[in-house]
């Protein structure tokens, strides 16, 4: 099969198209035939030498969600069949002909996609799911400030907060993203390179902040937050370690948890596409939509990796095979 290789720790140079032997299934998986894989910022973490896959992953293929259609079955697989188009979390090597896949984190490509749109469904998806409506306990009528709506992970989160009833607001950093999150649903848009968010929601009750940023957002976050607010981190891109006021955090009843999903074990996985399916998939095309900004090919990765970094892009960027 052909791949996209990490042959070096770099820049978007460093991946070259190669080939590699067709990848092996156990009996609990599926190997799929990729037909498009959603490109995400651990990958280019990755490919910086910054974020190893977990064990039993490919190490130098990067990509953590595809599409496709299965071609082979491992022999406890009960629920798939040969030509079944899915869409499936994978721990790596996605950008790739064919990969491996857990059968249990496999999802049917919702009616009416494309498998460019169906890619970019499973790791947002699941980021957001888990850490919004499980671990931030995100209910009807409550508050959600999403940091970075424009981007993979802030597009789904608006739209899938605003499907469960939940007023939102949300940062982005130039009027063009500002006006694609109020498109997205967003009842607030703060241009963070004009406007101080905690100003601009001061006088608003925020229950649950969903923030990849970190560094000085952490004390903003704390000050903006109600009384049992929550606070959901899922990267830190502009610093990790940040000082925390106790006696804040204990009168107001702050929850402060957070999460990485690649390296967790596939029970919970299993668990959380079981939940995912009974609850996000019946909204797929009514109340929420996958957003492609645009589509590369497989041997145009680097191109690909480059406008990721270049930040300016909506929604996700996805490989075609």
């Amino acid at each position: 099969m052909n791949a996209i290789i990490i042959t070096a720790a770099g820049g978007p140079d460093v991946l070259q198209i190669q080939s590699r032997p067709d990848p092996s299934i156990g009996e609990y998986q599926v190997l799929i035939q990729v037909k498009a894989a959603g490109i995400n910022r651990p990958d280019v973490l990755q490919r910086k030498g910054y974020y190893p896959a977990p064990p039993g992953a490919p190490a130098d293929i990067p990509g953590l969600e595809v599409s496709g259609v299965i071609v082979a079955l491992g022999s406890a697989v009960k629920r798939w069949e040969i030509g079944d188009e899915v869409c499936a979390l994978v721990p790596g090597g996605g950008y790739a002909e064919l990969v491996a896949a857990d059968a249990d984190v496999c999802l049917p490509i919702p009616t009416g996609l494309s498998f460019a749109e169906a890619a970019a469904l499973p790791e947002t998806i699941y980021t957001v799911y888990d850490n919004v409506f499980r671990r931030g306990g995100l209910k009807q009528g409550e508050h959600l400030l999403v940091h970075g709506g424009s981007g993979g992970i802030g597009s789904t989160a608006i739209q899938l907060a605003k499907a469960s009833g939940a007023v939102v607001s949300t940062t982005a950093g130039s009027a063009d993203k500002c006006a694609y999150c109020k498109r997205l649903g967003a009842d607030i848009v703060i241009d963070y390179k004009k406007d101080d968010f905690v100003a601009v929601l001061k006088d608003q009750k925020v229950n649950v902040i969903l923030d990849s940023i970190g560094g000085d957002y952490f004390e903003k976050n704390i000050d903006i937050l109600a009384p049992d607010g929550r606070l959901v981190y899922i990267n830190a891109v502009q610093g990790k370690q940040v000082a925390v006021d106790l006696m804040r955090v204990m009168q107001k009843r702050i929850v402060i948890t957070g999460s990485t999903l690649r390296a967790r074990d596939v029970t919970f996985k299993a668990q959380l596409t079981r939940e995912i399916g009974a609850f996000v998939w019946p909204l797929i095309g009514d109340l929420f939509k996958p957003q492609v900004y645009k589509e590369f090919e497989l041997a145009d990765a680097a191109k690909a990796h480059a406008c990721m970094e270049d930040g300016n892009f909506f929604g996700k960027l996805v490989l075609t095979i």
